[in-house]
């Protein structure tokens, strides 16, 4: 797997892309949507429209990476309600965990209801004989 530093700065791509594009066609974007040089040594990552596909572009001191992850269930939707900024930028160690695979901002289930009886027995209305 990639091992990301602390100083890595990462940044998304906010528009779906076409997941035909590879090294020149990304780094192209890069240039375009985030005003930046692809070899900079930083992560850029895209996804596609439907926010199930995702490709990471990287440049190391040899030449570029090209990762792609492709999710069996679920989406990468959920990127969309992270506050990113103009430039769309995250946290290293965030996108650490979303390699892992967690969704960071999912919410704890709320609690189920208690299905322990009451102490104080229900209001029940008298009978009325007709």
């Amino acid at each position: 797997m990639f091992n990301i530093q602390p100083t890595t700065r990462v940044f998304l791509c906010s528009l779906p892309i076409d997941m035909r594009l590879s090294f020149d066609g990304l780094a192209g974007l890069v240039k375009s949507h985030f005003s930046m040089n692809a070899a900079s040594g930083h992560w850029f990552v895209f996804f596609s429209r439907r926010r199930d596909r995702m490709k990471l572009l990287y440049c190391d001191s040899e030449g570029f990476w090209l990762a792609y992850r492709r999710l069996e269930r679920g989406t990468f939707a959920w990127l969309d309600n992270l506050d990113l900024g103009e430039v769309g930028e995250i946290n290293a160690a965030d996108f650490a965990v979303v390699l892992a695979g967690v969704n960071p901002t999912r919410q704890t289930a709320p609690k189920a209801p208690s299905l322990r009886k009451s102490s104080v027995p229900p209001r029940v209305a008298p009978l009325q004989l007709v």
